[in-house]
């Protein structure tokens, strides 16, 4: 895409670049705020922030400031998602099953964003660009963050009674 607006791809790829040291920091925060706050409300905010960097993406006008400033907030949350999804889902589904349900999450995600590329390539090839696809990406994004709220609060498990000592 940034071919199709004149960036070069040195240029281009030191802007991936960017996102991905964004994002090492922003995975890394997100996993020490998993541990202290209501996970609904990171993921609330998190792929809220991605949507909306998603949408401010057109109104760039592709220029390095405004690509840098969508590289840095997509960066952040980018897989920043991952910790309070992880621990959404044991809270859910138990310890035990947590691995299993995580996976199947995980997959969910790959198919969601195989049909994203494959949606983008069409937003492409029927209307020489990818900017509608950014648009479909950045509402669901919005969606996404208004439906983490629907989740309902982890209840927590009563403590088993101590057993009366033998005699």
């Amino acid at each position: 895409m940034c071919l199709d607006f004149g960036i070069p791809q040195v240029q281009a790829a030191s802007l991936l670049a960017a996102m991905g040291i964004f994002d090492f920091f922003g995975t890394i925060i997100s996993g020490w705020l998993s541990d202290r706050y209501d996970n609904r409300y990171l993921l609330f905010w998190y792929y809220g922030l991605r949507g909306l960097s998603l949408l401010y993406l057109p109104y760039s006008d592709f220029t390095f400031y405004g690509l840098s400033l969508f590289a840095m907030f997509y960066g952040l949350d980018w897989i920043a998602t991952v910790p309070p999804t992880v621990r959404l889902t044991a809270q859910r589904f138990g310890a035990e099953r947590a691995n299993l349900v995580f996976g199947w999450i995980f997959a969910g995600h790959q198919l969601g964003a195989g049909a994203a590329a494959f949606g983008a390539g069409v937003s492409r090839t029927v209307y020489s660009s990818y900017l509608p696809a950014f648009f479909v990406a950045g509402a669901l994004c919005v969606f996404a963050a208004v439906i983490t709220l629907a989740i309902a609060r982890p209840q927590p498990k009563p403590l088993a009674e101590p057993k009366p000592a033998a005699a």
